[in-house]
């Protein structure tokens, strides 16, 4: 494959800032009000259990084979299927091509929803520095611009603007960015989780959290919504961490870097349920509330106690890095495969398109239907469909001796026939169970 005219974006400067810029990209609302909500729906400790031996089977095989694909290919989702088409026939790499618009469509229409939502936190953050949420009702004022055509433009272009000025030099800026916001972010949600343990009652909370009640294990449900919190908090999308394997050095080993990175992403998540489960214990309020958790639940707790509003403040500093890192991910994957598959363009005029895109169709999207029900769509239908996708073909569709030589680059233990298996024959059937439940059930992850 013709190496990339592009050396300035090619690389990660080192295996921190790659680790770091993966947890990222699977660091995000999945980790702060998914994680927290979906335990608090699903039997607590029981429901912890599950998800920690998912997050253990997707990071063993299923990340590291899309950080593989990526580096082999040395590009992002729409070069990565080509490739791994092409290992099975020269026929097939077009096949691939057009295999790998789908999952790369799903990080474009991810990209748009979520830059709303992270705009929405961006508000919440200017309205902490101003004084209104401590003294508004926390789930009016969330209504007042949430339920309200073009509430929060100026936020909106901020973020979308912002985030596209970090992807300038591709992998270097993604990689400066993320040694500060990922730091960052775990140190201010360690100071909200030691605030929350002097609340009274909070040891109802952690109770649930940490000890199983076993007859949630009964319940097919659970275990499909711990899968689904597992895959996607950790951004195994069939296109996002792709692009950032194409910029990890080859002498780098992709299980051991894929494992951290979801150790890092589960203390994420683990870490603002140490927030949030015991301060709604504290305050007897639902723990299930989803986005609400972040905008109602956690604004309201805010009013109450000393110093809300400094809290208030780090936290959507908080949450405004962890949205930032995550767009980042998915614009970057978009942004690589055009710059791939149209090589007369430039970054430039790439990151300005997707600005627009972006802009126009998000800035809108509030007057053509709610954000919510465009993520609910994209997460049921576009985002499973595309992590299926990419399952299949690297584990069936590319040539096990083609793969299993980039999973081993870098490493001392060698992966064969073992890790191979458990790819094809449990981990591949568990993103067609998942794609399955999701399209059918309209169960939105």
């Amino acid at each position: 494959m013709k190496e990339s005219k592009r050396p300035h974006e090619r690389k990660f400067g080192s295996r921190w800032g790659f680790i770091l810029a993966s947890v990222g990209s699977a660091v995000g609302m999945a980790n702060v009000w998914g994680f927290p909500s979906k335990l608090g729906e699903n039997g607590g400790g029981a429901f912890l259990l599950i998800y920690l031996f998912f997050v253990f089977l997707f990071s063993y095989v299923g990340l590291p084979a899309e950080f593989a694909i990526g580096r082999r290919s040395k590009t992002g989702t729409l070069g990565s299927y080509a490739n791994a088409w092409s290992t099975r026939s020269k026929q097939l790499e077009k096949v691939g091509g057009l295999v790998g618009w789908l999952p790369l469509a799903g990080s474009m229409c991810i990209a748009i929803g979520y830059a709303v939502i992270v705009a929405y936190v961006l508000k919440a953050l200017f309205d902490s520095l101003t004084g209104v949420v401590m003294e508004a009702n926390a789930a009016a004022w969330f209504e007042s611009f949430s339920l309200s055509t073009y509430s929060v433009i100026p936020f909106h272009i901020l973020v979308v603007v912002g985030t596209l000025l970090t992807l300038f030099l591709g992998a270097k800026s993604i990689e400066k960015t993320n040694k500060i916001m990922m730091p960052v972010f775990f140190v201010i949600f360690v100071i909200l989780a030691i605030r929350v343990a002097m609340l009274p009652g909070v040891a109802e909370g952690y109770q649930f959290m940490l000890i199983p009640r076993w007859q949630a294990l009964k319940d097919p449900m659970v275990w499909i919504t711990a899968m689904g919190q597992a895959f996607f908090s950790l951004s195994i999308t069939g296109s996002g961490m792709i692009v950032y394997g194409a910029y990890l050095d080859e002498k780098e080993s992709v299980v051991p870097l894929s494992l951290k990175t979801a150790l890092f992403d589960t203390l994420a998540a683990f870490t603002a349920a140490l927030v949030i489960i015991p301060a709604c214990f504290s305050y007897d309020l639902n723990v299930g509330a989803g986005p609400g958790l972040l905008f109602v639940v956690l604004p309201t707790i805010l009013q109450d106690i000393p110093m809300g509003q400094l809290f208030a403040i780090i936290l959507y500093i908080a949450m405004v890095f962890a949205g930032v890192s995550s767009l980042q991910n998915m614009f970057e994957a978009v942004g690589e495969s055009l710059l791939h598959k149209f090589p007369k363009m430039n970054r430039k005029m790439v990151l300005l398109a997707m600005c627009v895109i972006c802009l126009g169709f998000g800035i809108n999207m509030e007057a053509i239907f709610q954000w919510g029900t465009w993520m609910d769509f994209v997460s049921i239908y576009i985002i499973p469909i595309g992590a299926m996708l990419g399952a299949i073909s690297w584990f069936w569709v590319m040539k096990r001796d083609q793969l299993l030589p980039e999973i081993n680059k870098g490493s001392s233990r060698i992966k064969g026939a073992v890790w191979y298996n458990v790819g094809r024959y449990i981990y591949v059937p568990i993103t067609v169970i998942l794609c399955t439940v999701a399209v059918f059930m309209k169960i939105s992850f």
